[in-house]
């Protein structure tokens, strides 16, 4: 393998290492988005919860969930 031919492979090397890194930061950062949606949609639905639960309790105090 001459000079050249060497330098053409290593070029190609590094610019698949780096395609490769590119898809590993892709997925991380696609991971961390889902998980925080998913963070979120469990907060959501327990305020949710909270919520029914307190205007619950405040129908049975006032005798209004009859």
């Amino acid at each position: 393998m001459d000079n050249s031919q060497n330098l053409s492979y290593q070029a190609g090397q590094a610019k698949g290492q780096a395609q490769e890194k590119g898809n590993q930061m892709m997925d991380r950062a696609a991971n961390a988005a889902q998980s925080a949606k998913d963070s979120l949609q469990e907060a959501g639905q327990q305020m949710q919860a909270k919520a029914q639960g307190a205007a619950d309790a405040v129908k049975n105090a006032t005798g209004l969930n009859k």
